[in-house]
């Protein structure tokens, strides 16, 4: 069996990366797995925040540690300079069984190998997106209160004009977790805040321009379409890489 952490704490993109990874190394050594609720302080208790649109299995939910003897194994941090630098750890080909694995895996060589069988366990309904639509994916709430991590309008507007290149007569719709905000910054443009229809019409746009939220890595990541994405990702404000591992080909980073 592997185990791996779902975390009360943690957004959707968070889980469903915590999620692939689990499953892939549990299909590598060819056992079971189980994710490990990890509730918060408050708690309350929602298991997996996807599963109004992504099917899971909630049998795949324990509610406590195992019982038996495991090991643990943890995703190598790497901090420089005060800045989380971390990237992928080869030690993860070396996880035997029965082991809780802990970590973020964003980097894609943690699951790009296995494309097939991730679009399988991440499928959903398709949603009919025109191809004249770019999709805006803003991340506001408490990246706002950050300055080196909140993205500028420099940012949005540089990728807007870029997608304007491709279609002058392209039209924008922005996807959030920050309605209100997202409307002080895109005052002519449609705002959705709906995680199922965010997530659904990340997978299947043609043209996406997205924050540095784990949120939208792995629907853009499968749409294999053109994506627009923060050059060095947590700190793009600053000028210093952060973190390493959120640098997918592809992406087109500015």
């Amino acid at each position: 069996m592997i185990y791996g952490f779902l975390n009360q704490g943690s957004g959707i993109g968070n889980q469903l990366h915590r999620m692939i990874a689990t499953r892939i190394k549990a299909m590598e050594l060819r056992t079971d797995w189980r994710m490990i609720y990890r509730p918060d302080n408050s708690g309350k208790i929602e298991g997996f925040k996807a599963k109004d649109f992504i099917e899971f299995d909630e049998t795949k939910i324990i509610y406590a540690l195992p019982m038996e003897p495991a090991n643990i194994w943890n995703e190598k941090k790497l901090v420089e300079g005060g800045v989380d630098i971390r990237f992928y750890d080869p030690e993860f080909n070396f996880i035997k069984d029965n082991t809780i694995i802990e970590g973020e895996f964003q980097d894609e060589r943690y699951w790009k190998q296995h494309e097939e069988e991730m679009d399988e366990w991440l499928k959903v309904k398709p949603l009919e997106m025109p191809n004249d639509v770019c999709v805006i994916g803003f991340r506001g709430g408490e990246y706002s209160i950050f300055p080196e991590l909140f993205l500028p309008k420099e940012y949005w507007e540089e990728g807007i004009e870029r997608m304007k290149e491709i279609n002058p007569n392209m039209k924008f719709e922005v996807h959030t977790d920050d309605e209100r905000l997202a409307k002080q910054f895109f005052p002519n443009f449609k705002v959705i805040s709906n995680p199922e229809i965010n997530w659904k019409s990340m997978r299947f746009a043609k043209y996406a321009i997205i924050a540095n939220s784990s949120f939208y890595i792995l629907p853009r990541w499968l749409s294999c379409e053109l994506t627009i994405a923060p050059r060095m990702w947590a700190r793009r404000n600053i000028g210093v890489w952060s973190m390493n591992q959120n640098y997918y080909r592809r992406f087109t980073h500015i």
